[in-house]
This record gives structure tokens, C-alpha cells and sequence, in this order.
């Protein structure tokens, strides 16, 4: 697979909320979305495994989100890989890599118009050494407490879809 090539793609029904700050599903003009607060740290998960024509260079996360109400602000995203390894990984317990961020986004110019955020992951340690055909967990985050960049958007970030590309 060349770099640029879609690996995977996400909708927000397919999240698997975690236990705890989940984004929550929501619509609007009966487009599902996930809700991100403005004010505490929410997160959505979404399973995959990675097709077997992944050529083992980096992934770029793409995320399609909208503004609920805000037309000005920055928005930061933050994303982390967990690799399920065959007779290896225990998933009665959390193993994400650490999160990779997006820095701070800006918001559309207006309600309703979708912005594309991209989140780079360099092969190895960061995706977590995920290989091709092996499951995975992605949790996306929003960084409302700015730990990695000023998150200054009023209201919520509305998550469309997740886009995993080849880098």
C-alpha cells in the first residue's frame, strides 16, 4: 500500500465508549456524531485490525469534526494506539501507547462546516508497534484541560468520522 492510501475509516457509531468521560453520541441533521465537552477530557473508542496490505510505514489519523455552536477557538485532539499482540497482550487491562496530539486546531468559520485535524504517527513506539493484520483499539481524546496545546473552543467538538491513512 502507498503512503496516502486509506488503511481504514471510522464512523461515530462505531464507538465502544470507555467506562469513563466517554464522548457521547448525539446527531445533527441526522448525521450521527460524538460529543467532546469543552471543559473535561472525553474520550471514544473505535476496534479495528489492521489490513494485511499496511506497508509498515507510519498512519496518519484524520479527524472529521464540526463545532456545535462555536465559530472561533481552537480545538486540541490527541489520539493513542493499543496493539492486541496474539498470546501477549492481557485486555483486562488498558496498554494504549501514549497519546500523540494534533496541536490546536482552529475552528470553522461558521456552524456546520466540517474541519480535517491530522494526528501523525511514526512507525514503531507510538502506534505502539502495531503490525499489519493484528486488532487494535484507537481512543481519540479531546484535550479540554490543555495539557498539550490550548484547547480555547466554547462548546462541544463534534467528531464525524476517523480516517486511518498510510503516512
Amino acid at each position: 500500500m502507498a503512503s496516502g492510501d486509506t488503511l481504514l475509516a471510522f464512523t461515530s457509531a462505531a464507538n465502544v465508549p470507555p467506562s469513563s468521560n466517554p464522548a457521547t453520541l448525539d446527531s445533527r441533521n441526522s448525521h450521527l456524531v460524538l460529543d467532546f465537552d469543552a471543559t473535561t477530557d472525553e474520550e471514544a473508542v473505535f476496534e479495528g485490525v489492521l489490513p494485511e496490505n499496511y506497508a509498515g510505514g507510519g498512519l496518519t489519523v484524520t479527524l472529521v469534526w464540526l463545532a456545535s455552536t462555536a465559530t472561533s477557538g481552537n480545538v486540541v485532539w490527541q489520539a493513542a494506539f493499543e496493539r492486541h499482540q496474539d498470546d501477549t497482550d492481557d485486555l483486562d487491562s488498558d496498554s494504549f501507547a501514549a497519546f500523540q496530539g494534533s496541536g490546536a486546531v482552529a475552528t470553522a468559520s461558521a456552524s456546520g462546516e466540517p474541519q480535517y485535524s491530522n494526528i501523525t504517527f511514526t512507525d514503531g513506539a507510538q502506534m505502539d508497534n502495531l503490525a499489519a493484520g493484528e486488532s487494535f483499539r484507537l481512543k481519540i481524546r479531546r484535550d479540554a484541560d490543555d495539557t498539550s496545546a490550548t484547547d480555547s473552543m466554547t462548546g462541544d467538538a463534534e467528531l464525524l468520522r476517523v480516517h486511518v491513512k498510510e503516512t
